[in-house]
């Protein structure tokens, strides 16, 4: 049952596979387990239907195994069936006693013994084991006597053989195999694979010898292909002939000897010219030019005739004999106008060939002869003509003439390419190198422009020129440095200009806007520029360092800007717009900008204490910037604005600071100062609720300083912020700290006690509060107290004093409160015994 079912499986297999429902190593697998099943049901005399079925399909499935690249597996089936044979041919020898059977079943059991060498040759073959497989190919090649129709496929067994290792480069074993092909080919004629195979076996052995070892098998390698021309003339081996004379150094007679017998076949014209092209290239010119001459006879009515010209001036070139190659192109160009065009491919490859020729001679700087050159190219375009490479072509000349100082005829040439290609990028170019030439600024800027526009856009033609971003940049810099070159300076700052908005490189980019930095701060510091000019230089400076922000920003995915390089190129540009804050001290609002830009730059660099410095000071700058622009004659919207923003720029200053004060000692920095006053400033004319949460903090400060409490007090009261108790708390907090100076300076507490007098008694009020009045009674005494400790005091404000008090004690008689009004009179009269000169005006 066993059986059946294998041999059930093996039948299935067969026909799923030839109706491709199964792939090669399905069918190998399935091969394996349906011949596994067969050998587990041998018996100890399995009949000879089992045995034949076994061999079978043994060598079936050990095929299959090496068909799919797994030889390995294939080892044990192979060994089964040799042993399955040597079963089946013992058993039908037993059976037979007659001579003539025992023949005929030797016969039999070889063909199978034939087959199953073979395939373990392919298998050691396969898994790199080349003694093995000599011997199996030599064993099979022992039977040939008796199986002559397996000597075809013997040889050409060793011919794939040969094929692979000369493939892999093991030209030794490639040799021996090719060798035993030839070897086997010869054996039987009747059964022979033929001289065309057997020419082709030669031809890849003289190959073999060729590039084993040229100088040591030479000789090897010249028989074998002599022998292949014998068995077989083709063409392919005449032609390794001659590559094998020329590199054995044979002489011309012997090369020719060996081009006569090209006459015997027939050939293409193309295997005519790489041939002559080989003896060429070898430094065989005498025969290779002599056989060059003789192709057109044998191609009289060819239309690709012109291929033999195109070689012959290629190699004219080549070695040096420009002169013979010119009147070789002056004969086609002849020709060309009498009926004898070149074919559109070989005019095309002409073309190449003079355009190289010019490119060289320009490179050399021989421009006059690379015009000859490229006057021979326009020799085959029709008068009005237009095409894309005649444009090409007018703008290469115009290059030429322009190095020629003919800027006339570079003008014409460029004429023509706009007539051919007005919409090219390059002609623009061109048009553009004449305008700098001729010191025509502004056609030189309007070039530029176009080229930019240009740049932005793929080619909308087929031009083969085709326009890709790094085109459209690489253009823009030489742009530039043609017009640095040529001190337009203008000119090259639009270049440059184009070129940062195009170029992807960052190193590139940055390199271009250090240059346009560089200029735009030459033009705006020139003597003699209008102030319409100037602000717009200095706006065009600002778009510049906004996109050096900007590409820092994004150089982060580019692999090879380094975060050295980034933080080099920050430090450059930072710099940059700080000195131009400074420097732009009469334009406020670009001072501010030039700040916030350094600031926003320094961002890219690392936070050490110098850039936590400088980008203190920048928001420090911006916010009094912001301040100072706020407190002009603006509308109430634009002042919101201005305090708002200054107030970011000190939040984010505040948190800076505080990472600064923890690298050192900054006792004596106004910082926080500063801070204070700014923040206060802003938050009281924006009319912030937090104010009074901001001043708590400020009045539990022990070390205040009376300056700042009486600029907080003057702010408190500068429109539009009216606070006045601020104003008064603050006045005095500082009256207090005067107070308790050592020495008290006699002319700073009168002004503060003038402004808190002020502020607490207002001019003009008749009906106050008793405790206020009394209030400011305190602030005369403590006047008195210390006009009468010093001398110092004012005489203006003593005046001031006695007069308030004087006028207050009125004000109160007007309202009936006689007994306060001689109380202020009398404390009025106290100051007139201090007065000095004015005392007798007053009494």
């Amino acid at each position: 049952q066993v059986e059946e079912s294998a041999v059930s499986l093996w039948n299935w297999t067969v026909t799923k596979h030839t109706g491709a429902v199964i792939s090669d190593e399905q069918r190998a697998k399935l091969r394996f387990v349906a011949c596994r099943l067969i050998c587990l049901c041998e018996g100890s005399d399995p009949p000879e239907g089992t045995l034949r079925r076994q061999i079978l399909m043994s060598m079936k499935t050990g095929k299959g195994w090496i068909d799919i690249g797994k030889a390995g597996l294939a080892d044990g089936f192979l060994e089964n069936a040799i042993s399955s044979i040597e079963k089946l041919y013992a058993k039908l020898r037993k059976g037979s006693e007659d001579e003539a059977d025992i023949q005929a079943h030797r016969a039999d059991v070889e063909k199978s013994l034939f087959k199953v060498l073979s395939y373990q040759a392919e298998s050691v073959f396969a898994q790199g084991d080349f003694q093995k497989a000599v011997m199996c190919v030599q064993r099979c090649k022992d039977m040939l006597m008796k199986l002559p129709k397996e000597t075809r496929y013997l040889s050409i067994l060793c011919y794939n053989f040969g094929v692979e290792t000369y493939e892999q480069k093991r030209y030794e074993q490639s040799s021996f195999w090719l060798s035993q092909s030839y070897d086997i080919g010869k054996m039987d004629m009747k059964y022979s694979v033929g001289k065309e195979m057997q020419a082709k076996v030669l031809r890849l052995l003289a190959t073999t010898y060729f590039e084993w070892d040229c100088s040591q098998y030479l000789d090897k390698a010249l028989k074998a292909i002599s022998l292949a021309n014998q068995e077989n003339l083709h063409p392919a081996g005449l032609f390794l002939k001659v590559k094998i004379l020329l590199k054995s150094g044979a002489s011309d007679e012997e090369i020719n000897s060996a081009l006569a017998e090209f006459t015997q076949l027939e050939m293409s014209l193309d295997f005519c010219l790489n041939t002559a092209k080989l003896l060429l290239e070898h430094g065989r010119e005498s025969v290779g030019f002599d056989f060059l001459k003789s192709v057109p006879e044998r191609f009289e009515s060819s239309p690709d005739l012109g291929k033999i010209t195109l070689l012959h001036i290629e190699f004219l070139l080549q070695n040096k004999r420009e002169l013979l190659a010119k009147q070789k192109i002056e004969e086609v160009i002849i020709g060309h106008y009498t009926g004898k065009q070149l074919l559109p491919e070989a005019l095309n490859q002409l073309h190449i060939i003079m355009w190289d020729r010019a490119a060289k001679h320009y490179e050399e700087k021989n421009y006059s002869e690379a015009l000859h050159w490229y006057n021979y190219s326009v020799s085959f375009y029709t008068p009005g003509q237009i095409d894309q490479n005649l444009a090409k072509l007018q703008r290469n000349m115009a290059s030429c003439y322009l190095h020629l100082k003919q800027v006339d005829k570079a003008k014409e040439a460029v004429k023509q390419a706009e007539r051919c290609d007005p919409n090219s990028i390059f002609t623009k170019f061109s048009v553009y190198k004449i305008a700098v030439m001729e010191n025509d600024a502004d056609k030189a800027v309007e070039a530029v422009i176009e080229i930019g526009k240009l740049a932005e856009k793929p080619s909308e033609h087929g031009d083969k020129l085709r326009v890709d971003k790094s085109t459209g940049s690489n253009l823009l810099s030489l742009a530039a440095q043609i017009a640095l070159e040529n001190d337009q300076q203008i000119v090259a700052i639009k270049a440059l200009e184009y070129l940062s908005e195009h170029l992807q490189d960052c190193q590139q980019l940055f390199a271009a806007l250090k240059c346009l930095v560089r200029l735009m701060l030459s033009k705006i510091m020139a003597e003699n520029a209008e102030k319409s000019s100037r602000d717009e230089d200095i706006n065009s400076m600002l778009s510049y360092l906004n996109l050096a922000h900007k590409k820092l920003g994004e150089s982060f995915t580019e692999e090879k800007f380094t975060g050295d390089m980034r933080i080099l190129e920050a430090h450059w540009f930072r710099k940059v717009a700080w000195n131009l804050a400074v420097q732009f001290k009469d334009s406020p609002e670009k001072m501010r900008d030039f700040f916030v830009l350094s600031f926003k730059l320094s961002q890219f660099c690392p936070s050490d204490k110098a850039v936590l410095v400088a980008q203190k000071t920048c928001l420090l700058m911006a916010a009094a910037v912001d301040l100072e622009m706020g407190r002009q004659q603006v509308t109430p919207s634009e002042q919101t604005e201005l305090f708002s923003e200054a107030l970011q720029h000190l939040q984010t200053c505040k948190e800076i600071w505080k990472v600064l004060k923890l690298t050192g000692d900054f006792a004596k920095d106004p910082t926080d100062t500063l801070l204070l006053l700014y923040e206060f400033e802003a938050r009281s004319k924006l009319n912030d609720p937090t104010l009074h949460n901001l001043m708590e903090s400020v009045w539990e400060q022990p070390q205040i300083e009376i300056k700042t409490l009486e600029i907080i007090a003057s702010l408190a009261m500068e429109s539009p912020a009216r606070y006045p108790v601020l104003c008064k708390k603050a006045l005095k907090s500082a009256l207090n700290l005067h107070r308790k100076q050592a020495v008290i300076d006699a002319v700073k507490f009168s002004k503060c006690l003038h402004s808190l007098i002020n502020i607490s008694l207002p001019t003009g009020l008749t009906d106050l509060d008793t405790c206020v009045l009394q209030e400011v009674w305190d602030y005369f005494e403590d006047a008195l107290s210390v006009v009468s400790s010093t001398d110092a005091y004012p005489e203006t404000e003593i005046l001031w004093l006695m007069t308030r008090a004087w006028n207050t004690g009125i004000f109160q008689y007007t309202v009936g409160k006689y007994k306060e009004a001689e109380q202020w009179c009398a404390l009025g009269m106290r100051f007139l015994n201090h007065l000095g000169s004015l005392k007798k005006s007053y009494e």
